[in-house]
């Protein structure tokens, strides 16, 4: 595997699964430290992303995906498939929720003609032996040069979403995944170097939901599983962070919302060091 730095990168910054024209991509992360290199969600255009951040996907290591969602998982297959007909010919464990196995059997199956003509045809190895599903609940994870745990988060009617904080070398990062509210996750972050959080400007919700359609449903929805921004700055507050980052951003793409906007919401309570997230944006750890 080629050098790995201490960085993150945030390939996808979209909370929700629809794209526009010049707008951002949905959620996708790439964290290296340790010595390891871990994608964080599978949203849409993450090896895009990941090839734009300068990595061989022949050298994917880890996935985590936090919970079902599309706008976190759409990808996870393609971004596999692609890694191994670029030239991926080593293991790569994905840890996911439950029900991610159901999902990558489901890809391989949908996709075995391509698979198996391309062993026969390409000498490639059988993608199928490279990629490992670990299901995980809440707790320490087990990861080599890694020290790993998650939080069980409320993103209703989401029950497995979970939280992953990452330590390693004294450095620690800690990703909210999607969530309401939820002042335990400022303990779970406390003292994280950074914070990766998701965030909500209810200025743009009802145009939002005008743009995508769904009602009363999908403002009842974005209401109780995701986070203003002003709390977004409370966890902060409480957890002591080095730096936060909004990720996740809803809505991400409204033309009458800019950066000033989430600056402006957060610093209702959170002082310290503020990133608003952008697709391609590099954080040095």
């Amino acid at each position: 595997m080629s050098d790995i730095g201490n960085r993150l990168v945030l390939l996808g910054t979209k909370g929700g699964p629809a794209i526009r024209p010049g707008g951002p991509m949905p959620t996708a992360s790439l964290l290296e430290m340790g010595g390891r290199r871990v994608v964080v969600d599978c949203g849409l255009g993450v090896a895009k992303g990941l090839v734009e951040a300068g990595v061989s996907l022949r050298e994917l290591d880890l996935i985590v995906i936090t919970h079902l969602h599309s706008d976190h998982l759409l990808d996870l297959g393609p971004l596999l498939h692609t890694a191994w007909t670029t030239g991926l010919d080593r293991p790569v464990t994905v840890w996911g929720v439950p029900g991610t196995q159901d999902y990558w059997d489901g890809f391989l199956a949908s996709m075995r003609f391509d698979i198996d003509l391309r062993i026969a045809d390409e000498g490639r190895v059988d993608l199928r032996e490279l990629v490992r599903i670990e299901e995980y609940g809440e707790g320490p994870v087990t990861i080599d040069r890694l020290n790993a745990a998650t939080l069980r988060v409320p993103h209703p009617p989401v029950h497995d979403c979970f939280a992953w904080r990452f330590e390693a070398d004294g450095r620690s990062v800690t990703f909210s995944a999607d969530t309401a509210y939820h002042p335990p996750l400022a303990e779970f972050a406390k003292g994280s170097d950074v914070l990766v959080h998701e965030a909500m400007l209810a200025q743009g919700i009802d145009r939002l939901v005008e743009k995508t359609g769904g009602g009363e449903k999908l403002r009842a929805h974005l209401y109780a599983s995701h986070t203003e921004a002003a709390d977004v700055g409370r966890i902060a507050a409480a957890a002591g962070v080095g730096r936060l980052v909004l990720n996740h951003l809803v809505p991400a793409d409204d033309p009458g919302i800019g950066e000033a906007d989430w600056l402006k919401a957060v610093r209702e309570t959170w002082d310290g060091p503020l990133t608003v997230g952008r697709d391609g944006l590099e954080i040095g750890l």
